[in-house]
């Protein structure tokens, strides 16, 4: 049984990956700026049977006495903690980047990006204590160099990430620690709707739409590939891909035929 945080699993991808970790008899510890959310979350997943347990926190991942406080009451209460996913994100308003708010795309780099890193930092000098651990960050467009007006910062953001997963592997790499990069695709959840999280609503044109019915899932489905690959891992600098090129090219020739999905009923 192992113990771990997913930070952003109040809803979406987030819970779907806990779901799938308790289901597995692994303790979760829930992790997300919105309370409210977190209670449903853990309604919901006391439904669900498991020898495991939920434990859950209110965190800013961007806010460093939060996730020391979270760490530190863990600490207390599990054997070890053995892995840190690193999921909070939020999605930019579909606007140039002259066209935002200063405060937004500080919040938005300090949530994607900073928020990353703090808690792989907060958390390492227990991991290598331990001798073991494992970090997984989540990439996201502009992790592979793709650029797209209107997604400039949230696209930076994911860049730089990925940047710092790959360099945070070969710091580690004689210490027991692992890190690796979960590429979960396109997620059909409120992320694409709307800015900061529950903020300004997002406006999709027809054609994006047409390019999510096509290569876009819902979150349990790309959430159960990424736990199995993770609960198997023993290698650092990996890197779990739920979009491949061959996936995303067969749904294409399906859609030529008529066949895809319609999420924007």
């Amino acid at each position: 049984m192992k113990t771990i945080i997913i930070t952003g699993s109040a809803r979406g991808f987030g819970y779907s990956m806990a779901k799938f970790f308790y289901e597995n008899n692994n303790n979760i510890v829930l992790c997300d700026v919105n309370e409210e959310e977190l209670n449903k979350a853990i309604d919901n997943l006391n439904n669900i049977k498991s020898n495991s347990k939920i434990y859950s926190y209110k965190v800013d991942v961007t806010n460093e006495e939060d996730i020391n406080n979270m760490i530190n009451d863990l600490k207390d209460k599990v054997n070890t903690i053995d892995i840190l996913i690193n999921n909070a994100g939020v999605n930019q308003q579909n606007k140039c980047v002259w066209e935002l708010d200063s405060k937004v795309i500080n919040r938005l780099i300090d949530i994607d990006l900073k928020g990353t890193i703090l808690c792989s930092k907060l958390i390492l000098p227990l991991f290598i204590k331990q001798g073991h651990g494992a970090i997984y960050n989540v990439e996201g467009y502009g992790s592979n160099d793709a650029t797209m007006p209107g997604l400039s910062i949230y696209g930076t953001a994911k860049r730089w990430v990925t940047y710092f997963t790959e360099a945070l592997a070969k710091e580690v790499k004689d210490t027991g620690v692992l890190v690796g990069k979960i590429t979960p695709g396109i997620m059909i959840t409120n992320f694409i709707g709307t800015s900061l999280g529950d903020g300004e609503k997002i406006e999709l044109d027809e054609k994006t739409k047409n390019v999510y019915n096509i290569l876009g899932d819902r979150p349990e489905t790309i959430a159960k590939f990424m736990v199995d690959k993770i609960e198997n891992n023993t290698k650092n600098n990996v890197k779990f891909t739920w979009l491949t090129t061959g996936r995303a090219m067969t749904r294409f020739i399906k859609a030529s035929f008529g066949k895809k999905n319609n999420y924007f009923k």
